[in-house]
């Protein structure tokens, strides 16, 4: 079943006296693009994070974002850490701006406190390697909910894609039917033509059908109605499939556009001018959601 780029997971294991909390965003991507963010200290098990990812997405841009947050009846412990080189340099540059003006204020220390970065609050950094267990059981819940989630849409999807489908192949069996009709009906009014034109005269019946094979060969759609049945049955069989389908999608659609563009070209009935507007009106929503499947 096919499965949409886009969903969001979130895990939360115990990990000691604290909790790890873990959420896995995807959204749509050409290719796979990853990006992880984690406590200080454990930068080491980002590539087994992204492994993780990569055996369970192959397509879309996937956010990864780790933390620890203090456990029910734990305080949360921070220290403030003072950034003193940046505030002495900001202290500065408003001393000299408060002389060149000739200004009267004081550079007060609220003032030079309320620095961005001057004073903040700084991560514990997490090095035991006994928290690589709870890292590695929360990526997999949280990309388990992730995945859940983009089945749910991707079934939606599949709907969508079904109904979508299946009126091409009735559009496509319609033109099928219609083909040979278009060349009784040429030749019912070149016959008839012919005779408002040449009254009393007897029609060379053998030239007559000489045109008329001549315009049914010009105009003749089998091949691109066998191609057009084929891509179909691709497309079928690629949303029951278990494999990730996007890109193949999207190819099959291409090359459907490109035979009843053919089609179109080929013929100035009506009724298939018609049928062929509505088919690429179909494709060109189909091809819009292809681009949402991974």
């Amino acid at each position: 079943m096919i499965q949409s780029m886009t969903g969001y997971g979130r895990s939360e294991t115990a990990c000691g006296d604290k909790s790890l909390i873990v959420e896995i965003k995807s959204l749509n991507h050409r290719n796979l693009e990853m990006s992880v963010r984690i406590p200080n200290g454990l930068g080491e098990l980002e590539i087994m994070i992204k492994k993780k990812i990569a055996e369970r997405v192959s397509r879309g841009r996937v956010e990864a974002v780790l933390r620890f947050e203090a456990g029910q009846g734990t305080a949360e412990s921070s220290v403030l850490q003072l950034n003193l080189p940046l505030i002495r340099e900001y202290y500065a540059v408003l001393e000299q701006i408060r002389k060149e003006l000739n200004l009267q204020d004081p550079v007060t220390l609220e003032l030079v406190s309320s620095v961005k970065n001057g004073i903040y609050a700084a991560e514990p950094e997490y090095t035991n390697e006994s928290v690589r267990p709870a890292i590695e059981q929360g990526v997999d819940s949280a990309l388990s909910a992730l995945t859940d989630m983009k089945e749910r849409e991707g079934a939606l999807l599949y709907r969508d894609f079904l109904g979508r489908i299946d009126s091409i192949k009735e559009w496509r069996d319609f033109l099928d039917s219609r083909s040979p009709r278009v060349v009784v009906e040429y030749r019912q009014r070149l016959t008839d033509r012919l005779k408002e034109l040449t009254t009393g005269v007897e029609l060379d019946e053998t030239r007559i059908s000489q045109e008329i094979a001549l315009m049914a060969e010009k105009t003749d759609i089998t091949e691109e109605l066998v191609r057009l049945d084929s891509h179909i049955s691709q497309f079928r069989d690629l949303l029951d499939g278990t494999e990730p389908a996007g890109r193949r999608l999207d190819f099959l659609i291409q090359e459907m556009h490109r035979e009843i563009n053919t089609i179109g070209s080929k013929s100035s009935d009506l009724y298939i001018s018609r049928t062929v507007i509505d088919v690429k009106t179909e494709l060109a929503k189909l091809r819009e959601q292809a681009q949402n499947i991974e």
